[in-house]
């Protein structure tokens, strides 16, 4: 398949390398000194699950250069999605399918605004993966992941791609219901990150203390329900699924949205705790953990926005 990556970072990355790898035609779509890197030295991939590897392929920041693509990963950090989501037109075709693999609940919903239902596909990622520096991705945690239609049931198209990951050795589901996989993710994940990132202790420390653990449960339980009230198609074992992952992570591992802002590097809370916030006061919800953690987080935020570090 003729395959971009729009955002080759760690997910982007790890999972376009593996379709690289296995001799698809991959376009990494990066900027700045990482896609320098790339250029002279080929993406790097160091993984838990897969080894070492250098994924081969072509990089640019121009997306026009690729042209029209049979499928569009789109992996962006979602404080990028407007720009991300203009800049990939030229690579979408008639027949393209953009598939999302990024944190948060609505990114399959703006790309439809601009593409149509026809074009968009939506998943989830479980992996600690970074850019560690230029040129190299690293995969740790589970490095799975789920995809599916936007609306329940099972495509053929989704039947072929899923033959496509798994050739290219993807620890990958096709899942009838994704949007209700996708409202776990985003419950585990605006919660679990959220306190991860207050506190700035690993899942396993996190987890151990009674109270701390019981301050995720909550806040995911109040991310479910404005899943609930929005009409999102939960599944029934939803909370427990998210405390099996919370339980399942490594102990040493943190979320993504505590190591950018560790690192004063821009960060998704508005895309996580702060959608959870946002949409449940236009439901009728009220979120009481999810606003004390958002309260706490705002400012280090706001900090990072202004290069303040």
């Amino acid at each position: 398949m003729d395959i971009a990556v729009m955002g080759t970072g760690g997910v982007g990355g790890y999972f376009g390398g593996l379709l690289a790898r296995a001799s698809n035609n991959v376009t990494f779509i990066a900027r700045g000194p990482h896609l320098d890197a790339i250029r002279r030295n080929g993406l790097r991939v160091i993984s838990a699950n897969d080894g070492e590897f250098v994924a081969p392929g072509r990089a640019t920041d121009q997306p026009a250069e690729a042209g029209v693509q049979d499928l569009v990963l789109f992996t962006v950090k979602m404080y990028h999605n407007q720009e991300a989501i203009d800049a990939i037109a030229p690579m979408v075709g008639p027949d393209t399918i953009i598939l999302t693999l990024q944190n948060g609940i609505d990114n399959g919903e703006r790309l439809v605004e601009v593409y149509g239902p026809e074009r968009v596909m939506i998943g989830s990622a479980y992996l600690e993966g970074r850019i560690s520096e230029p040129g190299v991705v690293t995969q740790g945690g589970p490095g799975a992941a789920s995809f599916g239609e936007r609306t329940p049931g099972i495509t053929q198209r989704g039947e072929r791609l899923l033959e496509v990951f798994q050739d290219a050795g993807w620890r990958v589901d096709l899942l009838e219901n994704m949007t209700g996989m996708l409202w776990k993710k985003f419950a585990y994940l605006s919660g679990s990150a959220g306190v991860c990132a207050a506190s700035g202790c690993a899942y396993g420390e996190l987890r151990d203390v009674p109270e701390t653990r019981a301050a995720i449960r909550d806040a995911i339980a109040e991310a479910l329900a404005v899943g609930e009230a929005a009409g999102a198609p939960l599944e029934p074992d939803s909370l427990e699924w998210s405390m099996n992952a919370l339980d399942n992570f490594p102990a040493t591992g943190m979320a993504s949205l505590a190591k950018d802002f560790a690192e004063g590097q821009p960060v998704e809370l508005e895309g996580l705790t702060g959608t959870v916030i946002r949409m449940g006061r236009q439901l009728g919800v009220p979120t009481p953990i999810n606003d004390a953690l958002y309260a706490v987080l705002k400012p280090r935020a706001n900090r990072i926005e202004a290069g303040l570090g």
